[in-house]
């Protein structure tokens, strides 16, 4: 039977409804809020923002520029032509004097991946990883005990194999041949607010739980890997001072939990402090 209008925005209105329970913090449980910090006109940032203990780098799809903590002062820049082989930076973090750059073909079909490490001194180039055609678009990948731990996205509008969508978005352990060994989904709480992108962002904090955000939502994500089943286990939800997209630990602020990351419309790199989950959000 035809879905007439006043019962589509009824059913409109109770998935939206259902969305904002899944988010809604616990009766009696004040929501989790990053305090912002800093924050610099970074026009060239529009995909993510990496930091060392001195420097913060903001990341565009072809162009990356180092900044000065301290005084924002500019001190390197780099970008490859349009026509060049980068086409989508997505994200980065520091290793060491290692910039390291998850790249993909986005939106261009079959999707195909790389890594692309940069020298954080000048913003040259020093290695190219190709990780070839596999499923999904590299967004975010990172290094933790020993393996490499990365998110391959789906899309709901461009960029997308036919049949698949936002929900085939998985998070997966690899080895150092970039061999798979485990993956996951990520959980409802979190897809819910991707709008038709994917998830940006990701990092494991030092309490061992998953940190992640999405496309545009000001929201981080913290999630654990699952007792049982195909998906991650979601914990809690922290407001923050920018729209989803790549971020950064400042493993500097040894102690503080500070993330740098980005705000498109503004054009702004911003720095936050994380607050501390409480001991039953850590034991749940």
């Amino acid at each position: 039977m035809p879905c007439t209008l006043t019962r589509r925005a009824a059913l409109i209105g109770m998935a939206s409804a259902a969305q904002v329970v899944a988010l809604r913090p616990a009766l009696g449980q004040e929501p989790l809020v990053a305090v912002e910090i800093g924050r610099w006109p970074i026009p060239e940032a529009n995909q993510a923002a990496a930091v060392d203990d001195t420097h913060f780098y903001g990341i565009g799809n072809r162009a990356l520029v180092k900044h000065r903590k301290d005084t924002g002062e500019r001190v390197a820049e780099w970008s490859s032509p349009k026509d060049g082989p980068i086409v989508h930076f997505n994200f980065g973090f520091v290793d060491g004097h290692r910039l390291v750059l998850s790249h993909s073909n986005f939106p261009q079909l079959p999707p195909a991946s790389s890594l692309e490490i940069h020298d954080t001194r000048t913003l040259q180039l020093i290695e190219s990883h190709s990780l070839g055609v596999r499923p999904g678009s590299l967004t975010w990948a990172v290094r933790h005990q020993r393996s490499w731990w990365a998110c391959f996205a789906y899309y709901n509008d461009q960029g997308t194999l036919p049949g698949f969508d936002q929900h085939s978005t998985y998070f997966a352990q690899f080895d150092d041949r970039w061999q798979m060994l485990r993956s996951w989904l990520f959980p409802p709480q979190f897809v819910s607010t991707w709008g038709d992108s994917s998830s940006s962002g990701g990092d494991w904090g030092a309490d061992g739980l998953l940190y992640a955000t999405g496309h545009d939502a000001p929201e981080l994500h913290v999630m654990r890997l699952p007792r049982q089943g195909v998906a991650l286990e979601h914990v809690t939800t922290i407001r923050v001072p920018f729209e989803g997209q790549g971020w950064a630990w400042d493993r500097s602020a040894r102690g503080q939990r500070v993330i740098y990351g980005i705000s498109r419309a503004r054009k702004e790199v911003i720095a936050a402090r994380i607050p501390a989950l409480t001991a039953d959000l850590l034991d749940r």
